[in-house]
Formats: C-alpha cells, sequence, structure tokens
C-alpha cells in the first residue's frame, strides 16, 4: 500500500517532500505531478525501481525513459549537447518538453535507448523541482500512462485506485493537466518530432497538423 502526501502545489511541504525523497532513495517508485501531466519517478541508480516503471507502464527498453533534471548543468552532465542543442534547450526550458540526446558516460547502461540516446527534461513546477533539489540529483521518469488507458492520469485519488499496490507513495498537488510533454529528438543533425504534446512544435520549425 503506498503512502499518500498532500502537496501544495505553490509551497509545498518540506516535510512531505523530505519523505517522499526518502523512498526514492530506498529504491521506491512514486507517482508525482509536473506541468504536463501526472509521472512515474524513481532513483536513477536503481535497477528493480527502473524495471517496475517498464512494468507498470508496458514498455520494453526501446521506449525512452526521461531524466528530470533541475537545471541545463544537469543535463550536461548525464548528455551530450553541442552549442546548437544547448541554444535550443535553453530556450524552451523549463517547460513542457523532453528532449532526446545522446547520452553521456554518466549515464547506466542500462538506462540507454539502443540508440545510446535518454530523454532530457526540465520541468516548470514546484512540487518536481523541490523534490529534485532535496534528492540533489535527476530522478528517473515516464509519463503516468496505463497501457489500457491511452491517456494520462490526472487525479491522485485515481491514481491510488489503480496502483496503490504498484507505487510506494503518491504525491497529491491536485489536477496538472491531461497533456504529455512535446518530445523532440535533437541527437541528429535536425530536430525531430517523435509526439506533439503540450510544448508548442513552432520553434523547432514544425507546423501544427490544421484541425477539421
Amino acid at each position: 500500500m503506498s503512502e499518500f502526501f498532500s502537496v501544495h502545489p505553490e509551497n509545498p511541504q518540506p516535510r512531505s517532500i523530505k519523505a517522499a525523497v526518502e523512498i526514492i532513495r530506498a529504491g521506491g517508485v512514486i507517482a508525482y505531478p509536473t506541468d504536463s501531466c501526472y509521472a512515474l519517478g524513481c532513483h536513477i541508480g536503481d535497477k528493480a525501481a527502473m524495471e517496475r516503471i517498464r512494468r507498470i507502464r508496458n514498455v520494453d527498453e526501446r521506449h525512452h525513459l526521461t531524466l528530470m533534471c533541475r537545471d541545463l548543468s544537469e543535463i550536461g552532465q548525464f548528455a551530450k549537447v553541442d552549442n546548437i542543442q544547448f541554444r535550443l534547450i535553453k530556450a524552451n526550458t523549463p517547460g513542457n518538453y523532453t528532449f532526446i540526446l545522446r547520452a553521456s558516460r554518466d549515464v547506466p547502461r542500462r538506462l540507454l535507448h539502443p540508440r545510446h540516446t535518454i530523454g532530457v527534461r526540465i520541468p516548470d513546477h514546484v512540487v518536481p523541482l523541490a523534490l529534485l533539489a532535496e534528492l540533489g540529483e535527476p530522478m528517473l521518469s515516464s509519463t503516468l500512462i496505463l497501457p489500457d488507458h491511452g491517456v494520462a492520469l490526472n487525479d491522485a485519488e485515481e491514481i491510488r485506485e489503480h496502483l496503490d499496490h504498484q507505487l510506494d507513495a503518491i504525491i497529491d498537488s491536485g489536477p496538472c493537466g491531461l497533456d504529455v510533454t512535446t518530445v523532440i529528438d535533437i541527437s541528429g543533425d535536425r530536430p525531430v518530432l517523435l509526439r506533439e504534446g503540450k510544448g508548442d512544435i513552432r520553434p523547432f520549425g514544425f507546423v501544427r497538423a490544421a484541425l477539421h
């Protein structure tokens, strides 16, 4: 049975944040809010926790997991970023984007996509930023979409109903939206749109599909 933390969405209680981070450090998997939708998170170095996230999501190693980072310097530690990529990320973060980049040697091999890439993201929400500040390093993360749902979960009580016995903690900060992040692969010569979500695709040279 998971622990349930009611955390203020703008002024998160330090005691709750610290307790949630202790669960992460101990190998737990949590559900937490972001500026797009709720996500699953665990310690970057915990193989068993990572595998639990993959089982909950029903995804394999071909699905990019994301390093939720505090800032550009953390991204630079775990991903190879050239000047063009740096400018693109800096201009569009924090925000609703996940960027796919070539991984650095600091990324554990088991976290790598077969192409040796990794997802990175800087959220624009005080709760995950508070978690990351307390943790002191990136958190391994994945959008909380259940295999039989197709859309992200947005209500902490609903998350508890479905995943109470599969998670170690749920952070309830109220609904935070249903839209997933926009995923852009910038690991190659030009940006490739992998998933259109909440983040505007136009800064990367893409055109939104016309609504019918």
